[in-house]
């Protein structure tokens, strides 16, 4: 009797055999690479390219002035260093998971700050401890653009190889036996996200529907036990709802007699619980449905750097303000700063700073959004809204508090009315205050919101930032909002 007629369920023999391989096209194949040692090797990659890096650059620094190749020793040991403190910054970010390979902007931004932070770090202990003597610094900013480029470049040429080994199936992989709750026929996505990973599915058996009679069960679990016996399986893995835990559990505990790992992979709606962050509570696990306000540990931080680059900010544009400020009373009647009401956290109301650019000076329960080739907006005011310049006052409502440097951006009281019509979950924008930039703007939804998918959109990318928000995500934000105002997009 062979395996499909073994098979408990309703598969056909044909999708049993085009689950138990995963073909190639003819002439490729798969690489001698296990999916499972993807984060390794990455991490092996870095440390090469960085030590490459650093003798090249000692090299050719020391050719140029001196004439003599230089001591390779000295290089070598200052890419342990450096690769020992840019690799833990890149694990801890989770940076190495072959999911965060695939995203190339953000590998490019991970890197650049990692990077840009390793080098301010050895740059402030070297002053500290007055070493700077014994180091060459030529040596030292060569070092640090070959590695960034180099870094960069290695990050490229991974992502594109990842991407062809998971689209070609190239990976190999264990062989495996998968027992699921569906048919494939019904929800073939895990048969073919293992196959795509380089998992080789020798068999696939289904298991009976929750409820039961032990009987079928048993039967379920001795047809694997069977099938298993003296063939090539190394792991055994199990998809199924974990709302029926309680039969998995019990299904698990009769292959115990088969000296292979067990894997669970969840799937079904209930799954979405394994993705939330969790913390134990005692002898219980503790599961994070919806991320509250900051904790005091993190607001002070977020405070900290909100008043520090407020306060740099207001002092190095200081000259620039105080120009705008004449340019505003010169070009068109009415004062220099515009103040309106805005919602802040939980509701709270605060008035905003901006630089007066229209003619109007609105503020009540009805407000016209700016439009393209607005007739209201004064003649400084379209360069001034243009290049954002306008809304820089706003570095005094992040310094009273009232606002943050990164968050979602106010909206007119009106239009907060408007909104929270229309939009669901409008109102959970303001469980952190307020701010100057935010992550829909840097993905250019900014300016005016005509249309309801507009405003969707937005809030859709300031409450993603809200559950996911870190000084990491803020750092990034602030670097790639000087970019989005040169692109200058719905900005009028």
């Amino acid at each position: 009797m062979n395996f499909v007629e073994r098979h408990i369920g309703v598969e056909s023999s044909d999708s049993v055999s085009a689950q138990g391989s995963a073909e190639l096209p003819k002439g490729e194949r798969k690489w001698p690479i296990h999916y499972d040692s993807i984060e390794p090797l990455a991490v092996v990659a870095d440390i090469a390219t960085i030590t490459l890096a650093s003798v090249i650059a000692g090299f050719l620094y020391h050719l140029y002035t001196t004439g003599t190749p230089g001591d390779v020793g000295k290089s070598v040991g200052s890419a342990i260093l450096v690769s020992a403190l840019f690799i833990s910054v890149m694990k801890i970010r989770g940076m190495y998971s072959p999911t965060e390979l695939l995203i190339l902007r953000n590998q490019i931004r991970g890197v650049c700050l990692a990077w840009t932070s390793v080098f301010l770090l050895l740059a402030g202990t070297v002053f500290a401890l007055k070493i700077g003597s014994e180091l060459s610094r030529g040596t030292s900013l060569l070092f640090a653009a070959f590695g960034l480029v180099a870094l960069i470049v290695h990050r490229s040429v991974t992502k594109d190889l990842l991407t062809k080994g998971l689209a070609g199936r190239r990976f190999s992989g264990r062989n495996i036996v998968l027992i699921t709750d569906q048919s494939p026929s019904d929800d073939p996505s895990l048969t073919q996200t293992l196959m795509g990973l380089g998992f080789c599915v020798q068999g696939h058996f289904i298991l009976p529907p929750s409820g039961a009679d032990l009987g079928r069960r048993e039967s379920v679990a001795a047809r694997v036990i069977e099938h298993i016996r003296g063939s090539n399986v190394e792991e055994i893995i199990v998809g199924a709802d974990p709302s029926r835990w309680s039969d998995l559990r019990a299904f698990v505990a009769k292959l115990r007699v088969v000296p292979f790992p067990v894997s669970f992979v969840p799937v079904g709606a209930a799954s979405e619980i394994f993705k939330r962050p969790s913390r134990e509570l005692g002898n219980a696990i503790c599961v994070e449905l919806q991320r509250g306000p900051l904790t005091t540990i993190e607001h002070a931080a977020k405070r900290c750097i909100d008043v520090l680059f407020a306060g740099i900010a207001v002092i190095a544009l200081m000259p620039l303000l105080a120009t705008v400020a004449v340019a505003i009373k010169l070009d068109s009647p009415g004062p220099i700063l515009f103040r309106q009401q805005r919602c802040g956290f939980n509701g709270r109301r605060f008035r905003i700073l901006k630089f007066r650019t229209m003619s109007v000076l609105e503020d009540g329960s009805s407000i016209v959004q700016a439009q393209f080739a607005d007739k209201r907006v004064t003649r400084l005011g379209g360069w001034l809204r243009r290049t954002s310049v306008d809304e820089l006052p706003q570095l005094f409502n992040v310094l009273d508090g009232s606002m943050s440097l990164v968050g979602p951006r106010p909206h007119a009281m009106a239009h907060d009315n408007q909104f929270d019509k229309v939009v669901r979950n409008y109102a959970f924008r303001r469980r952190v205050k307020p701010g100057l930039t935010g992550w829909a703007q840097v993905h250019g939804y900014r300016g005016a919101t005509p249309t309801a998918a507009s405003i969707e959109r937005r809030v859709e990318y300031d409450l993603w930032y809200i559950d996911n928000w870190s000084l990491r995500l803020d750092f990034a934000i602030l670097l790639q909002t000087p970019i989005e105002v040169l692109r200058g997009r719905n900005a009028y």
